[in-house]
């Protein structure tokens, strides 16, 4: 009885072009993902030596034409409070965090509206500055 071994050739998998090809598709996610902002409304804010670091659950942002939004939505001021009460109300947090955006050119009577609506929802305010 003859037994013979099968000579076969081993296969391979040719992967060394895989380390390059994984480089580049994670430096071009890198350097995409630092340049998305999710704040693309483009306001000038006042400047502080502080910083307070605030987790957000809303940001309402005000420019120097007195448009509110929240988020990136422009709303009026008038639906503001009806806008806001169902985000703050889902949040889970003890007190919800709303963070204005403002430009420094607009009149703080804006921005003190904007606290008495987070007043009347339960929620606490943080204004937004540059750090210098």
């Amino acid at each position: 009885m003859q037994i013979r071994k099968s000579n076969r050739g081993e296969t391979e998998v040719f992967t060394e072009a895989l380390n390059d090809i994984l480089f580049i598709l994670l430096m071009f996610f890198l350097i995409v993902s630092t340049l998305a902002n999710p704040n693309v409304i483009k306001l000038s804010q006042p400047k502080s030596q502080g910083d307070t670091k605030a987790k957000q659950n809303v940001v309402v942002s005000i420019d120097a034409n007195k448009q509110f939004y929240v988020g990136t939505t422009a709303v009026a001021f008038d639906s503001l409070k009806a806008l806001l009460q169902p985000i703050i109300l889902k949040e889970k947090t003890a007190i919800p965090t709303i963070v204005i955006n403002a430009d420094k050119t607009v009149e703080i009577d804006a921005v003190v509206r904007v606290m008495k609506v987070a007043k009347e929802l339960g929620a606490r305010t943080v204004l937004s500055v540059e750090k210098q």
